[in-house]
């Protein structure tokens, strides 16, 4: 095992020099993350707060410390779109790469909860879904759906409305602060945590802190000039906000 985690920490270093991995070693990780990730739930617990770009290689490195949400960027459609398939080929000449990471996204958590009162999502809630034990039963080994409650997990917004609207994006739903409420209520939960919109300020809290987006990827696109947050939750659960402007980490309470 010793050698096998210093031979972890070799790629972890490499990759912070941008420098890349061989693809032999990127199937062996994907296949590693995979024996990880197939005994976990659809809802997985324990989180510490942790983030690293390099999310697998982290996962299998830290498999006890880190754990990974599926979002809607986690998908075949989405990467082939946004320039990750195209970066595979370019970079190995092949789009093996490509192919080894996607068949890890099938395997990713569709959400977590946080000592039975935080409830962590990529994107939001679903008309399909009113407790938590509907989540547990979805089959979450597959591309994402075009709709549907799995769609749904990942592509939602909240909005100031009432109730469920239309989403713009063509995927997912718009909901309220009504529909947080009754989720809320519904599941003894306390806060939502999810991302997929980005804020300016990096974090956002909404229905009367109910709900929280939190967006960690500073200047995104290289233009937006946002900074990103990331939120820390102490032993109570109290929330602290890490904020990266430029080179300066701000922290609020």
């Amino acid at each position: 095992m010793a050698a096998s985690q210093s031979e972890l920490d070799r790629q972890i270093e490499q990759l912070k020099r941008c420098e890349y991995l061989k693809e032999s070693e990127v199937k062996a990780l994907c296949q590693k993350a995979r024996e990880i990730l197939v005994d976990e739930s659809n809802i997985c617990g324990d989180i510490h707060g942790q983030f690293y770009d390099l999310k697998e290689l982290f996962n299998v490195r830290y498999p006890d410390r880190i754990t990974l949400i599926r979002g809607n960027h986690e998908s075949r459609q989405i990467t082939q779109v946004y320039g990750f398939y195209d970066e595979c080929l370019r970079k190995y000449g092949s789009v093996n790469v490509w192919r080894y990471c996607t068949e890890i996204f099938d395997y990713l958590s569709l959400s977590a909860i946080i000592e039975d009162k935080i409830f962590c999502v990529h994107g939001g809630l679903s008309p399909s879904i009113n407790t938590l034990d509907q989540i547990r039963i979805i089959d979450r080994k597959q591309e994402v759906p075009h709709d549907g409650a799995m769609c749904d997990l990942m592509w939602s917004d909240p909005e100031d409305i009432d109730g469920w609207g239309l989403s713009p994006r063509g995927a997912g739903y718009l909901f309220g602060g009504d529909v947080v409420e009754k989720f809320n209520q519904t599941n003894d939960i306390q806060l939502i945590c999810r991302a997929h919109q980005l804020v300016m300020e990096g974090h956002k809290s909404m229905f009367n802190n109910a709900l929280v987006t939190v967006w960690s990827a500073p200047n995104y696109c290289y233009r937006c000039g946002n900074v990103a947050a990331i939120l820390e939750l102490d032993e109570n659960l109290e929330q602290r906000f890490k904020v990266r402007e430029r080179d300066i980490i701000l922290l609020f309470r």
